[in-house]
């Protein structure tokens, strides 16, 4: 067994100083199959420790129903094995552009902005899902022989809040559920941050892209002493829909990294390889210096520009990184891993069956309510996924604007079944179709998250439509809503659907395909001719596809395919028809 404990200057290893050189590595990212390869990059990049988050709504979508809550243990194993330290961030609040910043939707409907504070509603749920999770961490922290070092107290609480008095309560529960190796705190270096997010008696970190010396001056200004750490170093960046790729040059990143190694600070790489938003959980933000602007929805890879990149390849970033960090290294560096095994071939597939989004809907959809003003998601249990809003314009009336108050976030709408537009946040609260409407007509309004906000005052805003249906100035009553998410399309269920014929004209829908594979190995997926949804191979939701860019292809762990036939599933949501499913060699 070992010590490791915050000293007045160094972290100290049974009382010996050492350097913590660390990289990000979300085991939720990842797929399983990848962990131990991925682990083996960042050993021989010249890391010595792994810093990985615990998103909570994936490993609770309803209260007191668990999913795959013992992942992080699995995880924490496979970092021994590889022969690191760890680093765990458990929130309950994460950011890390993932949906709502990991607090669960079931959550944050009710309380809204109570959450993140001292509310006693929020603290209840918070604790039971401590005590569900934490023994995992316990057990496997170094004083128990395990490769844990450090835990965090939520996480970059200085950029929203400023209620200490639940900072030192989050601190106390970890305490309290048996954490016995250091606790810290993570913030960016601007004297609000620290201020609001740093405990006393808890070890500061700073958060920063470059300007090293400047960072750790103004958090000397508040820590006198303690080790220092840049608890995210930001190399990359993450990517929003409709924008352009974000990039950094490796010269650049490689003599920030350098810079903060020469402050005698040690630091986590952030991210040393970003993975993948399976499964629709990738977060958004709002634009604006306030973040309170319009949504910018974060596409489903998280590649950030990593020395990684997201297939697990090498970079010339991760080439400028290994010469730096070997620098600081105790001996040699490993040898760069083999990548695990890849596509042998290019292959496309067909697409032989569609059913429409009604009769996807009839099958997998939640059960419809009838109130007199749109639900929430929230209100009706949908965490990722989409809604049918049903209203009807009575009449005879002449044809009017038709409108929705709080939109949040796109809406592809029909009336009396034919299409007649698509309405976006992005152009405003208020958004008004096209065209005037007549009445009598039938309105649907198929609302989409494109991912709840996971940081900013924003947090925890609710989805779908969020005032109401207007046509002109009247307020539509009476709103049928059904949900459909996204974890309702199981094989079992989606077999099911009543599936036809392909139409010949492009329309929204569930497309169902195979495409036969020799030689399974990891690969990118693209569909030609789709505009906007989600895609499944053999069960496993791959996440997002968009037209808008800049992502042009999805990518698919090896684990996920299999040798011979392939079944996709493709739930094209405006308009696009996939003609073919194309699996591309890396």
């Amino acid at each position: 067994m070992s010590t490791f404990a915050v000293g007045d200057e160094d972290f100290l290893l049974d009382g010996r100083p050492v350097r913590l050189l660390s990289g990000a590595l979300h085991y939720f990212r990842v797929h399983e199959g990848h962990w131990d390869h991925r682990l083996g990059m960042l050993r021989a990049m010249g890391l010595n420790c792994v810093e990985t988050y615990v998103p909570w709504n994936l490993h609770e979508p309803e209260p007191g129903r668990y999913a795959d809550a013992g992942a992080l243990g699995r995880f924490l194993d496979a970092v021994e094995r590889a022969g690191m330290w760890a680093i765990v961030r458990p929130g309950p609040y994460i950011c890390a552009e993932w949906e709502n910043g990991g607090l669960p939707h079931w959550l944050t409907g009710p309380l809204g902005r109570r959450v993140r504070s001292l509310d006693p509603e929020f603290l209840a749920p918070v604790e039971a899902w401590f005590r569900r999770l934490l023994p995992q961490v316990v057990e496997r922290q170094i004083d128990r022989g395990g490769p844990v070092v450090l835990v965090q107290v939520e996480n970059e609480y200085g950029s929203y809040g400023s209620d200490l008095a639940y900072l030192e309560w989050v601190a106390e529960l970890l305490r309290g559920c048996g954490v016995s190796v250091p606790l810290f705190t993570s913030d960016g270096p601007e004297d609000h941050m620290l201020t609001g997010g740093s405990v006393p008696g808890v070890l500061a970190t700073a958060n920063f892209g470059s300007g090293a010396r400047e960072g750790f001056a103004t958090l000397r200004r508040h820590r006198p002493s303690g080790p220092l750490m840049c608890m995210e170093f930001w190399c990359g960046w993450f990517d929003h829909w409709g924008r352009e790729h974000a990039v950094r040059g490796a010269a650049d990143a490689a003599a920030a990294l350098r810079e903060i190694l020469e402050c005698g600070a040690s630091v986590n790489v952030y991210m040393a390889h970003g993975g993948t938003n399976f499964a629709g959980w990738a977060g958004a933000n709002r634009d604006g210096e306030l973040h309170d602007g319009p949504l910018r929805a974060t596409v489903t890879s998280y590649d950030y520009d990593a020395p990684v990149d997201e297939a697990g390849r090498p970079t010339e970033k991760f080439r400028a990184f290994r010469e730096v960090l070997a620098e600081w290294a105790e001996g040699p560096l490993p040898e760069v891993p083999e990548p695990p095994a890849r596509l042998g071939a290019p292959v496309s597939g067909t697409l032989d069956g569609w059913a429409p989004l009604d009769g996807v809907l009839e099958v997998l959809g939640g059960e419809e309510t009838v109130t007199p003003v749109p639900p929430t998601f929230e209100e009706l249990g949908v965490d990722r996924g989409l809604v049918r809003y049903r209203v009807a314009v009575p009449g005879p009336r002449q044809p009017y604007p038709l409108g929705v108050t709080g939109l949040r976030d796109r809406a592809v709408v029909y009336v009396d079944g034919l299409p007649a537009g698509v309405l976006d946040t992005s152009d405003g609260e208020d958004v008004v179709l096209p065209g005037p409407v007549a009445g009598p007509a039938l309105v649907d309004l198929w609302a989409e998250s494109l991912g709840r906000v996971n940081y900013g005052p924003r947090v925890a805003e609710p989805k779908g439509i969020t005032g109401g249906v207007r046509h002109e100035r009247q307020y539509l009553h009476g709103v049928r809503a059904r949900g459909l998410r996204l974890d309702a399309f199981e094989p079992a269920a989606v077999g099911k659907v009543v599936f036809g014929e392909v139409p010949e004209d492009p329309r929204p829908g569930l497309y169902r395909g195979s495409v036969e594979v020799a030689g399974a190995g990891d690969a990118w997926l693209r569909l030609p001719g789709s505009t906007r949804g989600f895609v499944w191979v053999n069960g496993f939701c791959l996440g997002r596809y968009w037209a808008a860019g800049p992502q042009d292809a999805l990518f698919v762990p090896g684990p996920v395919l299999r040798e011979g036939a392939n079944e996709v599933w493709v739930l094209e949501l405006e308009g696009g028809a996939p003609s073919s499913v194309e699996l591309a060699v890396l």
